[in-house]
């Protein structure tokens, strides 16, 4: 069976952009991105240029999308049948992806999300149930799920190879300054950012229960000591899942002078293993009762482009994969409820000042 090119749009042109735009153009055989939208026409600009760029990079025909500065245009001239589209990305801010989501899904286009799918768990869930109604596909980027390193520690983790895990820890000592948030006014607002635990942390959030199982409860601080934001610049997390694992997780964008840990550490009674590096990609250290060969392990460690890994161009092919019926998603909107639920239950845990039971509280 042959399948033709899925049609591809890409919404919102700021830092993420790029990795988006250089995933497409590397599935060039099997998809094209048709059109582009942004409410600036700075960053449409700056967008083009980098289009060209990786065309001419890949030794491709540069072919330039339709460009758009309102997402209502965009839609309007796929309603229209102007534009033909399979799916559409959501590189916008957060506090966007709910009703952009729906308003595509109305129409019958599937969606992908950048990180957070939502703010709160609420409207995550009525995007969820929306899309699922319709039979529309809705992903949510989670490309820390693709790195070669997590893969191998979560398949070590289902060969029980740890024992009988005591300690996750999840450190991300990142710097964000001041600077970061001005450049955009939605930056560090409860409104569209979510903060440091939503906006910078969630792809970390993601793997507690990706590797670590359900969780039972949580108790959480937040605190916005340094920058002038609305929301949380610093953030620590008590954890304990239904195994009986008990864990951290320790966040800050203070760190001086520049990012200098992302990493997750587990301590079990038959094994230890930490990753970091810059985007989770290198084994820190490994210690198993059950011998294997270092090499084993050392040939996971990479050396990622940039923080945000290398994992979009696989998420890209894994999406091509389901939209062709071929696998399922590495990350639906059901699987990435998992992460928002988490941290809405951090904020409940600190604004009410007590431990938060998941299996009871459904009011997050």
């Amino acid at each position: 069976m042959t399948f033709r090119k899925k049609y591809l749009a890409l919404v919102g042109c700021g830092r993420i952009s790029k990795s988006h735009i250089s995933s497409i153009i590397n599935n060039h055989k099997r998809c094209k991105l048709v059109a582009i939208c942004d409410n600036s026409k700075n960053k449409l600009d700056d967008a083009i240029n980098f289009i060209k760029d990786e065309y001419l990079k890949n030794k491709l025909k540069i072919n330039i999308p339709k460009i758009f500065l309102k997402y209502e245009d965009l839609l309007n001239a796929f309603y229209e049948k102007n534009l033909f589209l399979d799916l559409i990305i959501l590189a916008t801010p957060s506090g966007y992806h709910p009703s952009q989501t729906i308003k595509a899904a109305k129409l019958g286009i599937n969606i992908c999300t950048e990180k957070p799918m939502a703010l709160n768990l609420k409207d995550a869930r009525e995007m969820v149930e929306f899309c699922n109604e319709r039979k529309i596909k809705l992903f949510v980027v989670k490309q820390n799920r693709l790195n070669p390193t997590l893969q191998d520690l979560r398949e070590k983790i289902k060969k029980n190879m740890f024992g009988d895990i005591a300690l996750i820890t999840i450190n991300v000592f990142w710097q964000r300054p001041q600077e970061y948030y001005d450049q955009d006014e939605w930056r560090g607002t409860k409104k569209l950012d979510g903060g440091a635990l939503m906006n910078q942390a969630i792809h970390y959030v993601d793997l507690l229960e990706w590797l670590g199982g359900r969780i039972s409860s949580i108790s959480a601080f937040t605190s916005t000591r340094k920058r002038n934001i609305e929301t949380e610049d610093t953030a620590v997390m008590s954890i304990k899942w239904e195994v009986g694992t008990l864990g951290s997780m320790n966040v800050t964008m203070l760190t001086y002078p520049k990012n200098l840990e992302g990493s997750i550490t587990i301590i079990g009674d038959k094994g230890s293993a930490k990753i970091g590096g810059i985007a989770l990609n290198n084994y820190d250290f490994f210690h198993f009762e059950k011998k294997i060969e270092h090499s084993e392990i050392l040939n996971k460690n990479y050396l990622p482009k940039n923080v945000y890994g290398e994992g979009h161009l696989k998420y890209y092919s894994n999406m091509l994969d389901v939209l062709e019926g071929k696998d399922k998603a590495i990350c639906s909107g059901d699987d990435a409820l998992s992460s928002i639920k988490i941290i809405c239950a951090a904020h409940k845990s600190f604004n009410e000042k007590r431990i938060i039971d998941l299996n009871t509280e459904m009011d997050l």
